[in-house]
């Protein structure tokens, strides 16, 4: 109908013909008054806003999606929805590999120009935001609830965080609790504000397959991370490789593809300090396996009691990851 105004204005008989005698029935009912006045109380903080599809500066790159939400609850800096961007999802129970990852891509991305959107959700989503607002571009939360309540509870400093630096996004309105349904919904907005999407660990049926689908739909890029072949979080990504996605071993690949770099030298992302030779020997015996202490003992000579001190030097340094049961992985 063109605008909001005239739905609003519409005769009942017009609406019931469009839209059905339920929707008519609740754009007749108005909203409640208690709401109207809850919103108002909320848009008192000069950092809260309310953008529609009739304000110049709703997000252009989303107001061409087929279902572009009609408003936005904004926390935070409304100017980043106009911003060049990059939604970077993944597994709620990522590697920390993957977190890793994640957090180095999203980091070196966001000092390249691109602001980080990602959902809030736990995992990748929070390794990507903390990506971002490291970097120069900081990082947008596109949430599955009313921008009164967090979800999951865990990430209120992160929420608070994003609000101060970035922004949270929903069009959800205020009071919206965390269902099931919100979040697949709202994966469109993620894919939406941005050029292309970087997938992170995706297990086959993942929720972040849904954001690349929706991504490849919006006529955005679709990028995957690689991972082992024996990794149930890698194949997720290895099937979108398959159906086209382009394979990201670094920054430098989503960047030369978003036309946003020339060259083939990859961003740089900054590593602590170059571990010793016998520390050195330990992440070439470990490679890209999960290994027990003993197995590493076996490939590299060294004693357990040496072993051990190797190991616990890599992983204060960021090197190596102490996984459940007495397992190691290599984080870099």
């Amino acid at each position: 109908m063109g605008s909001p105004r005239r739905i609003l204005v519409a005769p009942e008989r017009e609406l019931n013909r469009l839209a059905g005698a339920r929707a008519a029935a609740a754009i007749r009912g108005g909203i409640p008054a208690a709401a109207l006045r809850a919103v108002h109380a909320w848009l008192q903080n000069p950092r809260h806003a309310v953008v529609t599809l009739a304000d110049a500066h709703y997000p252009e790159r989303l107001r061409h999606v087929s279902d572009a939400p009609a408003l936005l609850y904004v926390a935070g800096d409304t100017r980043l929805l106009a911003r060049p961007a990059l939604a970077v999802v993944g597994s709620r129970s990522p590697t920390p590999r993957g977190q890793v990852d994640a957090q180095a891509f999203a980091h070196a991305l966001s000092d390249a120009g691109l602001c980080i959107v990602s959902g809030l959700a736990l995992g990748i989503d929070a390794a990507a935001h903390r990506g971002g607002l490291d970097g120069a571009s900081v990082s947008i939360a596109v949430v599955g609830t009313g921008l009164d309540r967090v979800y999951p509870n865990r990430h209120a400093d992160l929420a608070r965080e994003l609000a101060e630096r970035g922004a949270l996004v929903s069009e959800f309105p205020l009071g919206t609790p965390p269902v099931r349904s919100n979040f697949p919904r709202r994966n469109r907005i993620i894919s939406g504000l941005a050029l292309g999407c970087l997938v992170v660990e995706a297990a086959m049926h993942s929720g972040s397959l849904i954001t690349a689908k929706e991504a490849a739909e919006q006529g955005r890029e679709v990028f995957a991370m690689p991972g082992s072949i024996h990794s149930p979080l890698a194949k997720g990504c290895h099937w979108l490789i398959k159906q086209g996605a382009k394979l990201a071993e670094n920054a430098t690949d989503i960047l030369e593809e978003l036309g946003m770099v020339a060259g083939n030298a990859p961003v740089p992302v900054a590593l602590t300090r170059v571990p010793s030779e016998q520390a050195g020997h330990i992440l070439a015996a470990l490679g890209q396996d999960i290994l027990p202490i003993d197995t590493l003992c076996d490939r590299t000579g060294l004693t357990a009691e040496v072993a051990s001190a190797m190991l616990l030097t890599l992983e204060l340094d960021g090197y190596v990851a102490r996984l459940t049961g007495g397992l190691y992985q290599c984080l870099r």
